[in-house]
């Protein structure tokens, strides 16, 4: 295992200070979270097309909910709270390697691929993606305890209305915007008020989007395949 020490990178969201983990192997402190949570519905993103980039991520080898062990018996008490209201949850990232970030990144400096624009980012300059918080150059992703996630009916999968599907980059997908209907609305609280009980965060710009609070590697950024 190889350690790489990071120099301070600003952004005008935040500065990123930590050390990047590169291994080639799953570290013993994560877990497929699909073996943890009883019934989650698994739809890795990142691993098919079907993304705002319009193409398999690098890094993710296989469309595998990995999260640190911790991060993922939470996610189980989630699901449990959940189940009473007929509800579940469905993830469409959990870790995410540093390569990925770097592939990100390269396609957001790429004016010319915009293919996936009219879906998930119609309003946006991919130029901006960056500056908006939509985009890091380091992400919560990558330490092990990040995960996004809507929720389902438990009887049949099918996803609850959020206002906006995942990863589309606007206003719109702030938990706090207005503009959605009062059936997103509710779901959003509802998705919140489940992760927060459980000890998750959310973010501000994005519905899906929820941090363990005392992750366990809060200054650590992992490269391992997903697999």
């Amino acid at each position: 295992m190889l350690q790489i020490p990071l120099r301070p990178l600003a952004t005008t969201a935040a500065i990123f200070v930590g050390t990047i983990v590169q291994a080639d192997q799953r570290p013993s402190g994560f877990v497929d979270a699909a073996t943890i949570v009883p019934g989650l519905i698994v739809e890795m993103r990142y691993a098919s097309s079907h993304n705002f980039v319009g193409e398999a991520i690098e890094g993710y080898e296989r469309p595998v909910c990995l999260l640190t062990l911790k991060a993922a018996h939470a996610l189980a008490l989630v699901q449990s709270d959940l189940g009473s209201q007929g509800l579940g949850l469905k993830v469409f990232d959990c870790y995410r390697p540093q390569r990925a970030v770097a592939h990100f990144a390269r396609w957001a400096r790429d004016d010319g691929d915009v293919r996936r624009k009219a879906e998930f980012y119609p309003k946006v300059n991919k130029r901006d993606l960056f500056a908006l918080g939509y985009i890091a150059y380091r992400s919560g992703h990558s330490r092990g305890s990040t995960t996004d996630l809507t929720l389902v009916r438990r009887a049949d999968g099918v996803e609850l209305d959020m206002g906006t599907g995942f990863d589309i980059f606007g206003p719109k997908s702030s938990p706090a915007d207005t503009s959605v209907g009062a059936d997103a609305r509710r779901n959003r609280a509802a998705l919140a008020a489940a992760m927060e009980n459980r000890g998750f965060r959310p973010y501000k710009k994005e519905w899906w989007h929820f941090t363990l609070r005392g992750e366990p590697f809060p200054d650590q950024y992992f490269d391992f395949p997903v697999r």
